[in-house]
């Protein structure tokens, strides 16, 4: 049976969805349904998502949805796990630079600490003025979650590309190249049962489009440093800890690098090499 795909525009990018088996088309209809709530959950850009009320609450508690307290928790972990390489309070610092939309409210910190994410059953605060960003996290944890819609929805196999998060299941394999700062594209050889994801840093995407960025991917190094040059492409069974560790490797140390996102879940990606770092 020849596998299905469609494609829509969401999360700042062209989101494509493949399924095989007789349920692909049901199955495709659930992947897309948890990409739209993820982007009306998570976006930055929405004045009305969880995440801003949450970053416009002046440290009030917010009810808060299970899968949005879930991501919270997890990109709170990793921000710990990774001695805050990978960064999701740095949403004051973007908005100071133009790089993230200013919804207003009490002026924020540039950046915090994972200790200012307080979450409890069904609810979370943050305990300084901060703006909280997803945009590191948000789009592999959506992939990996149409990934289980199109698990539960009965398809075979399958997969989910977000703009270069992507994650593949069942008995395929998905071939898999990276567009470089030139706008040349670089094969990466083929995926199978496990996710990709790439970040670009220090120089821009070369199609970058500055009017639609619901989950743009701007890396933020820690204080008094700069995020290394390059696309960082890394490979893990989840698409939300792929993407998460490209920031990770943006903002490592090159001697630590790899051996960092291998402690971490993950496998640093090294085209030129064909192989894993």
């Amino acid at each position: 049976m020849a596998d299905a795909r469609r494609m829509r525009p969401l999360l700042g990018t062209y989101v494509e969805v493949g399924a095989r088996g007789a349920a692909a088309q049901e199955a495709m209809r659930a992947a897309f349904a948890c990409i739209e709530t993820a982007q009306a959950l998570w976006s930055f850009h929405e004045r009305d998502s969880e995440l801003s009320r949450l970053n416009l609450a002046q440290g009030r508690p917010i009810a808060l949805s299970a899968s949005t307290l879930r991501l919270l928790r997890t990109a709170r972990a990793m921000m710990r796990a990774s001695g805050g390489l990978f960064d999701c309070t740095v949403g004051g610092a973007l908005v100071a630079c133009g790089a993230l939309p200013d919804h207003g409210g009490v002026p924020a910190l540039a950046r915090g600490s994972a200790a200012d994410i307080e979450t409890g059953p069904g609810w979370a605060r943050l305990g300084r003025p901060l703006r909280l960003t997803l945009d590191g996290i948000a789009k592999g944890y959506a992939v990996d979650l149409a990934v289980r819609a199109l698990r539960r929805a009965g398809a075979e196999a399958g997969w989910v590309n977000a703009g270069g998060d992507v994650r593949v299941f069942g008995a395929l394999v998905l071939p898999m190249q990276r567009r470089e700062f030139d706008g040349s594209m670089r094969p990466l050889g083929g995926l199978r049962d496990a996710a990709m994801a790439s970040s670009r840093a220090g120089a821009p995407a070369y199609d970058e489009d500055p009017q639609a960025a619901a989950f743009p991917a701007h890396i933020v190094a820690p204080p008094h440093a700069l995020p290394a040059s390059g696309i960082w492409t890394v490979l893990a069974r989840s698409a939300w800890r792929a993407d998460a560790l490209t920031k990770v490797a943006a903002n490592a140390a090159p001697s630590t690098r790899a051996a960092l996102v291998r402690a971490l879940g993950g496998a640093l990606i090294d085209p030129a090499a064909g192989a894993c770092a």
